[in-house]
């Protein structure tokens, strides 16, 4: 370390440590613009020379290690860059791959990386996901991100590409997706010495999603016959249920009650495929397997009662959150970002929906402004604030989930034994989701912050750096600005233009 920098104070470090990370990136850009220069002087075809068939007979040929629309370069060329980079030869050619993408496919992208205001790794990872699009599809890919690789976190940026790639070609998208389909399997590990086994499982998404409700609820019925077991655990013995469908049968059909039903929620009812056919009689009796027990096999009679009755009471109930342009309800086609599972084409969205009993919540009107004198935040005011504000406001923040808590951006004043809160300190105008780690550095760290309109906020920390955070993501603030947006008088509605 150099003393330099310990005679900086915080203000000085925090700006160093912006400026360093700035050049990082430029660093970055220079190691992969050096290759790209390289590329170039290969890049003509050797097997078109004087010398073009013996470049063809030892393989010196033209390679494209990019995608569609970038220029090709001497395979002979990559071992000698490599060894001058102290790299791999798979290693270089990946970033040159790379490169070559930002370059001439994703040249909006590449823009931002070269003016240090990007993570080139992320850009790179764009680059890659991308490739296999063609050169006439990628640019709604890069026009898309280039807006917000700046601004917003990582893992947000990564969401909204994988749904701009799919949204580029919905039919390439689909074939991949029907060709990984033919790649499902489920595996088995040896036994270990205590007797365990572990089971893995690469399955269509919303059978997995009835798989865990089916888990979850089995475990929710036999928790009081495991009082000391860890919940993990738990949920390994209820997955031992599915091994045994009688039993499993017995178990939820003694346990369906109104409780269960949920009405208030939404719900996605995945249809439990229990096997209730009768299985054919075999043509030869001496033949016939060894009849199994009636906690594996559904027995004839047991079978023909059961197929009279309604059994989608017992079916798993999972809740999904379905979002859609609205383009796409009038027939366009379109992306649906699915919360939990990404983003999924409209065909790949009816298919998991198809074996379904569905109910659907009503549209919410995220015009409504809503106010409550209470500290807590009700459910209803929950949904509505994370559908505007996508996630976690702290600056850039990556998580969209909604398992967060609710903040009061201003905090809440409870009042003291004189007198009782002011009122209308809850609602949508003072209301931000935070993770718990974002959550308490927020309210005991010294960082302040004050909503600013529907899904924007400013923040001041504690050593004075600002920051807006709105639906385009995080940008940063002049010191006096967020303060003076601060400090503006109580219920006072203030903008940030």
């Amino acid at each position: 370390m150099t003393t330099d920098l310990l005679d900086l104070d915080p203000a000085g470090l925090l700006a160093a440590s912006t400026e360093a990370e700035r050049a990082a990136r430029l660093a970055e850009v220079h190691k992969l613009e050096v290759l790209s220069a390289w590329a170039s002087l290969h890049s003509t075809d050797p097997t078109q020379g004087p010398d073009g068939r013996r470049a063809r007979q030892v393989g010196n040929v033209l390679r494209q290690v990019g995608g569609d629309g970038t220029p090709g370069v001497q395979d002979f060329s990559l071992g000698e860059i490599a060894l001058a980079r102290g790299a791999g030869v798979t290693a270089t050619q990946h970033a040159l791959a790379d490169v070559l993408d930002l370059e001439h496919r994703l040249p909006l992208i590449w823009a931002v990386c070269r003016r240090g205001e990007a993570e080139v790794w992320v850009a790179r990872r764009i680059a890659k996901l991308s490739r296999h699009l063609p050169l006439d599809r990628v640019g709604l890919v890069d026009s898309a991100l280039s807006r917000m690789i700046a601004t917003e976190g990582i893992r947000r940026i990564l969401d909204v590409a994988a749904a701009k790639i799919i949204e580029a070609d919905p039919a390439l998208h689909d074939e991949a997706c029907e060709a990984e389909r033919r790649r499902r399997y489920t595996r088995m590990s040896r036994t270990d010495e205590y007797g365990l086994r572990t089971l893995f499982a690469r399955i269509e998404a919303g059978d997995a999603v009835a798989v865990d409700a089916t888990v979850t609820r089995v475990a929710e019925i036999i928790e009081p016959l495991h009082p000391e077991a860890h919940p993990d655990t738990l949920r390994a013995i209820a997955f031992g249920w599915l091994a045994r469908p009688a039993e499993l049968f017995t178990l939820l059909l003694e346990h369906t009650t109104s409780e269960h039903e949920h009405e208030h929620e939404p719900e996605l009812d995945l249809d439990l495929d229990l096997g209730l056919d009768e299985p054919e009689e075999p043509d030869e009796p001496e033949k016939a397997e060894p009849v199994m027990a009636r906690a594996f096999a559904f027995p004839a009679d047991l079978l023909d009662a059961l197929r009279v009755l309604d059994l989608t009471p017992l079916a798993p109930r999972a809740v999904l959150h379905v979002h859609l342009h609205e383009a796409a309800l009038h027939g366009e086609s379109g992306v649906a970002r699915v919360e939990g599972l990404g983003a999924v084409t409209l065909t790949r969205l009816a298919e998991l929906l198809a074996r379904t009993r569905l109910k659907v919540q009503p549209v919410k009107d995220l015009s409504d402004r809503v106010r409550l004198t209470a500290y807590e935040h009700p459910e209803s005011l929950r949904d509505q604030v994370h559908l505007v504000t996508g996630g976690d406001y702290w600056p850039w923040a990556g998580s969209t989930s909604r398992h967060v808590d609710l903040d009061h951006p201003t905090p809440y004043d409870h009042g003291d034994d004189e007198r009782d809160p002011p009122p209308d300190q809850t609602g949508s105008h003072n209301s931000g989701p935070l993770g718990r780690q974002h959550h308490r550095w927020k309210t005991h760290a010294g960082y302040q912050s004050r909503q600013c309109g529907e899904g924007r906020y400013v923040w001041l920390t504690p050593h004075g750096l600002g920051f807006l955070v709105d639906h385009t993501g995080t940008h940063r603030l002049h010191p006096e600005h967020a303060r003076r947006i601060l400090d503006a008088p109580p219920g006072v509605d203030v903008y940030v233009t």
